[in-house]
């Protein structure tokens, strides 16, 4: 069973160097802090701690449901003064309601599990994030000093849950004993799929920010790049897929290489030259997560002279792909797996645009019958802990826990280990656009993984 290079999310330099520019900008805000606007961390506040509490009210709110009209409505940078005004102001609506979901759910986990030191460092980021912006409500962003201070907030709010998905599983494996590995997958697939539409609200009005007319300065890198004309925001309307899939390639073909002495291959066919609108991040996330599997099945299967084989294939326009018969691959997990949380994925600008299918061959050996049923949860990997002490070291093939792979990211380890958190963290990534992963092994010679991202329409 294949498995995952064990690294906090980031990414490459060269796959998509317009989001670095937005991402070296915002790191800017940081020394543009205005001491009126900075809150005292909470520390060590008891998990149900309802002085002035403000949860209880929000969380029972419903959640706006996003869409990719929301995110590019206010239209193509750089942005107006009052376009600028409004995006901030719709960021300013959604978040705090999206906070008091997330602080509610950590509440509703047993109080055990609260009060370890790792789940209540996040519950107190949680809290600490909505008691920053809790103060921006009451007032109306009505002239750009505001905006500028409600900008360096979300950057302080981006920045602060940085690292919540791997503390977060630290503290599950500590509290094992207390809480079922059922609940575990349930709590982070819904914690995921929140956190993914949170980070992408508040990046996007950042992003939107550096590129706008009131703050664009080419000096400061601003999003987008003079060079990238096609960004909104954190959106690339004129994405190709097989950039990411070279940049994410090359990068994992480094680490293989670097642990094991052997640099995999890879081929792009299909239709390389496929273009559309995706949040590059995200693509090149899930990409890199697939492709840490593929290589690493493929040289541990002594398969090294074997490509792994990169299949882009463009969905004709205007045509839904007809429900899956008997015996065909399936581009959503079971629907009892995927929690309440399907109401927050994503809507499309168009619901008829068409998808890009990409499918991952490898040689690897494929996924032992014992193991395939447990390819989506967050508390299985084929990587033994012994291995897991050992960066680089060779795995025994033996149950363990993913979430040991998970953790370890928190302390900036890089090795080929797990098979991780790799797959169902993509498949949450993918399936927040309306997308999905599919997996099909032929044990004994390799597997098949279709990531299918779903068309979000033209963006004009």
């Amino acid at each position: 069973m294949r498995g995952s290079i064990v690294r906090p999310l980031r990414y490459s330099r060269s796959a998509i160097p317009q989001i670095n520019c937005w991402r070296r900008a915002s790191s800017t805000l940081q020394h543009l802090k205005n001491a009126s606007t900075a809150h005292h961390r909470p520390q060590h506040h008891h998990p149900h701690e309802r002085e002035h509490d403000f949860v209880p009210h929000l969380a029972k709110q419903p959640l706006h449901p996003l869409s990719l009209a929301d995110l590019v409505k206010h239209g193509r940078p750089p942005l107006s003064a009052d376009a600028l005004l409004a995006s901030a102001r719709f960021t300013l609506s959604l978040l705090p309601i999206r906070l008091a979901h997330r602080i509610q759910a950590l509440r509703n986990l047993p109080y055990i599990v609260v009060s370890n030191p790792n789940i209540s460092r996040i519950y107190n980021n949680y809290q600490h994030s909505l008691s920053t912006l809790l103060p921006w409500q009451g007032r109306t962003i009505s002239n750009l000093e505001d905006e500028i201070r409600f900008t360096e907030v979300l950057a302080e709010l981006v920045q602060t849950h940085t690292d919540t998905i791997p503390i977060l599983a630290r503290g599950f494996l500590e509290c094992r004993k207390y809480i079922s590995p059922a609940e575990v997958t349930r709590f982070l697939d819904e914690h995921l799929r929140a956190r993914i539409g949170t980070r992408l609200v508040a990046e996007q009005h950042i992003a939107l920010h550096f590129s706008s007319t009131p703050h664009f300065d080419p000096a400061a890198s601003p999003t987008p790049c003079p060079e990238h004309p096609s960004y909104i925001g954190v959106i690339d309307t004129a994405l190709r897929p097989a950039l990411t899939i070279d940049s994410c390639g090359g990068f994992v073909a480094d680490i293989c290489e670097l642990n094991y002495g052997v640099r995999p291959r890879w081929i792009v066919d299909g239709e390389p030259d496929t273009t559309f609108a995706f949040v590059p991040m995200h693509l090149e996330y899930i990409v890199t997560e697939l492709l840490k599997n593929a290589f690493r099945a493929t040289v541990e299967n002594g398969m090294n002279r074997e490509p792994v084989v990169i299949t882009i294939a463009p969905e004709p326009p205007a045509v839904k792909p007809p429900p899956p018969q008997q015996g065909q691959v399936r581009l959503e997990p079971p629907r009892e797996s995927r929690g309440a949380f399907d109401r927050d994925a994503i809507a499309p600008l168009d619901d008829n645009a068409p998808g890009v299918t990409i499918r991952i061959r490898d040689r690897g050996g494929g996924i032992g019958p014992d193991v395939l049923p447990h390819i989506w949860s967050y508390s299985f990997t084929t990587f033994s802990e012994s291995d897991d002490d050992v960066p680089g070291g060779s795995s025994s093939w033996t149950g363990g826990d993913a979430l040991n792979v998970i953790s370890a990211a928190s302390h900036g380890r890089s090795s080929i280990a797990g098979l991780g958190y790799g797959l169902p963290l993509s498949r949450a990534y993918a399936e927040y656009f309306g997308g999905g992963i599919a997996v099909q092994s032929l044990h004994g010679w390799g597997t098949d993984v279709y990531l299918r991202l779903k068309g979000v329409g033209k963006i004009e």
